[in-house]
């Protein structure tokens, strides 16, 4: 891989796992099918909070955060590699599975969520879990610390 390629991926450091993401309450539970959960390891579902239909109790911060996939399609953010979305991507990310471009486009777009990280430091006192409950659902969402 050239130099310039891997750069990329040294500045991808996530600060959940698949399986903490999921084991917190994202998407409302309903990001994969039982079809598709099989992919992974048996480990990322033991505490996971899952549902068929969405259900915005299993978020961790009881709230809706993000659009729609249909909206993910529209925008362009859905890639036939991982029609399921950048979450898909970072669970076989986290399994090592590499594809240069994908990856380049999806740290890229992980890289720029750091903005609403920067929203929720300026705007809220530290610890104060209630101050911007949808930005801390969509941090959540991205594999960043939520309980900054």
């Amino acid at each position: 891989m050239p130099k310039e390629k891997e750069k990329i991926h040294k500045l991808f450091k996530p600060q959940l796992t698949p399986k903490e993401m999921l084991d917190l309450g994202v998407f409302g539970g309903s990001y994969f099918n039982k079809k598709q959960i099989k992919e992974f390891p048996k480990s990322w579902f033991q505490k996971a909070k899952l549902s068929e239909k969405f259900d915005v109790k299993l978020n961790r911060f009881k709230v809706k955060s993000g659009l729609s996939r249909q909206e993910w399609i529209k925008k362009g953010w859905i890639f036939k590699e991982d029609p399921l979305g950048w979450f898909q991507w970072y669970c076989r990310y986290t399994n090592g599975r590499r594809i240069q471009n994908i990856d380049q486009i999806q740290i890229q777009r992980w890289i720029n969520f750091t903005r609403h990280v920067k929203a929720i430091k300026k705007n809220c006192e530290e610890g104060d879990l209630f101050c911007r409950r949808r930005q801390r659902q969509a941090i959540l969402q991205w594999a960043y610390d939520p309980f900054i």
